[in-house]
């Protein structure tokens, strides 16, 4: 397949056991897209630790050696990988056209977009070119962040889809109020977004964005911001699971992975274990 900004990734030599195997290289007949967002540009331009552009690739590493071919109890829906998007390193927003260009167009096949970033101001041009296909979006995001920052960089994005009408509300889970500063948070709840400690799910269609620093550094030390008092991973799988199940849910995000800070791949398979469970939860929705 050939689409705008989009370089193809090639699944060689992988045991015919485990899920990798039946990763697509063709769209037909597939239900999921797994785009990387190859791109840490944002995380520098706020001073983070750079990484997060080889995010895409050590989750890819990661997958080929974790899940099973054919689980008990479900099986899994057809996935293509559309490859990583063609950013331009050092132009924001660049990258974020390009990555708003590539969603259009595997949404324009009827497929459901997975991104696997990368820094987190990718999903905003993620999200947007879902939002231009269904229309606004309510929003589901887990982290330690509000990432409401005015400036450019990875700690914009969800106040630049509240600005844009790409999102029309918000909810945060995860958050650290050592974090935070009081005005991001007033600017947060005054424009549709809410702080959430409760398991009630948006009523409308959703994008869902998963931010790896809202899980505690003992599990997931190869972020971009290392979480001192995060979430467990059994927590975290626990909302990807319904996050995959909810029919309502129209684009799914996994951020932040950072290699150079991981330790025996530890996050990069804790990813790979996020994307396997949404797919499982995603397996029980309706036809």
């Amino acid at each position: 397949m050939t689409t705008n900004y989009l370089n193809p990734v090639s699944w060689d030599n992988i045991p015919s056991s485990k899920f990798a195997s039946l990763i697509r290289s063709n769209p037909a007949d597939c239900q999921i897209a797994l785009i990387g967002l190859p791109d840490d540009t944002g995380v520098q331009l706020n001073n983070g630790r750079p990484g997060a552009k080889e995010g895409p690739a050590a989750f890819r590493q990661a997958l080929a050696k974790y899940g099973v071919a054919q689980p008990s109890g479900w099986d899994w829906p057809t996935v293509f990988d559309a490859g990583d998007v063609d950013v331009v390193p050092g132009d924001l927003h660049e990258t974020h056209r390009r990555v708003t260009a590539a969603v259009k167009s595997i949404l324009d096949l009827g497929l459901f977009p997975i991104g696997i970033g990368g820094g987190h101001d990718l999903t905003f041009p993620f999200v947007r070119g879902v939002a231009d296909h269904f229309g606004p979006l309510e929003g589901m995001y887990f982290d330690a962040h509000l990432d409401v920052r005015e400036t450019d960089g990875s700690g914009m994005p969800f106040r630049r889809l509240l600005e844009t009408g790409a999102a029309s509300s918000m909810r945060l889970h995860g958050f650290d109020p050592n974090a935070n500063t009081a005005e991001h948070v007033q600017w947060f709840t005054s424009h549709g977004g809410r702080i959430a400690d409760d398991a009630v799910w948006p009523i409308d269609q959703t994008f869902v964005s998963l931010d790896l620093d809202v899980i505690d550094q003992a599990f997931a030390p190869g972020v971009s911001a290392h979480n001192a008092c995060g979430w467990t991973s059994t927590q975290t799988e626990s909302w990807i699971l319904e996050a995959g199940r909810n029919p309502l849910v129209r684009c799914f995000d996994i951020m932040e992975l950072s290699p150079p800070y991981d330790r025996d791949d530890r996050t990069s398979r804790l990813a790979a274990r996020m994307f396997l469970t949404f797919l499982r939860g995603y397996s029980e929705r309706p036809s």
